[in-house]
């Protein structure tokens, strides 16, 4: 089935909507930590410095999609690299809305 309309005009069907949405690629996000903290400290900010935040390290991760959480996981070590284990994932129409809404 062909990803645009026969004519130039005509209206997508509702499958090559879908086919269309299916093939975006996404930026993917995991959130470790959020703090606000003023721009006077940003701007004390050196190499080495510490950001110190309260969440635990055993807390999970969010998982996110256009600056929304669509899931959560944890922390696991791949090879030399960190990944991350989802644990959970919102559902399907969840996740459309995640990345069309603007």
């Amino acid at each position: 089935m062909p990803l645009l309309p026969a004519r130039p005009d005509a209206p997508l069907t509702q499958q090559q909507r879908i086919q269309r949405v299916m093939k975006l690629q996404v930026p993917v996000i995991v959130r470790l930590a959020d703090r606000k903290i003023a721009m006077s400290e940003v701007l004390r900010l050196g190499v080495g410095a510490i950001i110190e935040f309260v969440k635990s390290s055993s807390e999970p991760l969010d998982l996110m999609i256009n600056n929304k959480v669509v899931g959560q996981g944890e922390t696991v070590k791949v090879g030399e690299n960190f990944g991350l284990r989802v644990t959970r994932v919102g559902d399907p129409k969840q996740l459309l809305q995640a990345i069309t809404d603007r």
